[in-house]
Order: C-alpha cells, then sequence, then structure tokens
C-alpha cells in the first residue's frame, strides 16, 4: 500500500460522514451546476442574438429561472453523490486489500 493511500484511508475516515450529508453535497457542488445551468440562462437573456427565438415573458422567465435552478440543484447533488460512491467504493476496497496483507504477513510469520 502507497503512502497515497494511507493518506486517503485516514482522511476518509475522519470526513465520510460529513461528505455524505446533502447540505455539503450542495453547497460543494451547486458552483458546478450553475456553470451547467449559465448556458441556457444566457441564451435566454441574450435572445437578441438569435431573430426567431419567441417572446418571454416576466413569468416565462420566471418559470425557466427556476427550471435552471432546479436543473443545477440536480446536476449538484447527482455528480456529488456519484463522487462520494466513488470514493466510498476506493475506500472499501483498499481496506480489503489492508486486511489481506495483514493476514498475508501473519501466515507467513
Amino acid at each position: 500500500m502507497t503512502k497515497e493511500d494511507a493518506a486517503f484511508l485516514q482522511w476518509w475516515e475522519q470526513n465520510r460522514d460529513r461528505e455524505k450529508r446533502w447540505v455539503n453535497q450542495l453547497a460543494v457542488g451547486l458552483p458546478l451546476g450553475i456553470v451547467f445551468g449559465l448556458p441556457i440562462l444566457l441564451s435566454v437573456l441574450f435572445r437578441g442574438w438569435y431573430k426567431r427565438m419567441p417572446y418571454v415573458s416576466g413569468s416565462q422567465l420566471t418559470l425557466i429561472l427556476m427550471g435552471i435552478l432546479g436543473i443545477a440543484v440536480f446536476y449538484a447533488v447527482f455528480r456529488m453523490r456519484f463522487k462520494w460512491e466513488m470514493q466510498e467504493q476506493r475506500y472499501r476496497e483498499l481496506k480489503a486489500d489492508q486486511k489481506q496483507e495483514e493476514t498475508e504477513n501473519a501466515e507467513q510469520a
């Protein structure tokens, strides 16, 4: 096991519960989620570039903004959940490898 793997095991044991909370996932992932929804917002706000685009009223703009916020929140939480699952899988694999190394060392001794 490398030093990087050992450092990850130690860090993940300390931070796995904090990383799993959806509030933390939302706080960390929301900026990227907003960046993901930003092109939609810009295309609606600067609709003069496409002359055939229909008029968007204030209530429609509000609905579009709510949709973009929904997309951003969904993307942020989904991405961070996926990231948490990947780190949890890595943690479990490293723990299994560590346990296997310990049993092999105990058998050799």
